[in-house]
């Protein structure tokens, strides 16, 4: 019986998205899909130039990356600064799985998500985006 290939999403709204600093390097040739979605969340723009999402009630605008290699989540957290074993208020972002909605308002199902601890983004002196939607040419 030939097994499927398992797929592994992750909700970026940032330096991931296709387009910005970090998508090419990271991302590029190992995404299998790409889908515009969005999750529940705050978002904020930190002046060191890339953003932050917190948990919160809003709505956050992103992509949904589809992917066939489960590596790609030791990658992002390198970038992310996540050690799992780590204790979380070590970690710039922490990892979870959110759940995610296309703009019909339909679930997607889950994806996993990078967020930063609020005292975090305080510290940095984060901006909300009311939009939900960060780019570089904020």
């Amino acid at each position: 019986m030939k097994s499927q290939p398992s797929t592994f999403n992750v909700f970026v709204y940032g330096t991931l998205k296709p387009g910005e600093a970090n998508y090419q390097y990271y991302c590029g040739d190992r995404v299998t899909s790409q889908t515009p979605v969005y999750t529940f969340g705050n978002l904020y723009a930190l002046p060191v130039g890339y953003p932050a999402m917190t948990e919160g009630e809003n709505t956050v605008k992103g992509i949904l990356l589809s992917f066939s290699d489960s590596s790609i989540l030791k990658s992002l957290d390198k970038l992310e600064g996540y050690q799992e074993q780590r204790a979380f208020d070590l970690n710039e972002y922490y990892r979870q799985l959110v759940p995610i909605y296309n703009f019909a308002h339909q679930p997607r199902g889950k994806a996993w998500a990078y967020f930063m601890a609020i005292a975090r983004v305080r510290q940095l002196q984060g901006t909300l985006i009311t939009s939900g939607w960060w780019t570089t040419s904020l």
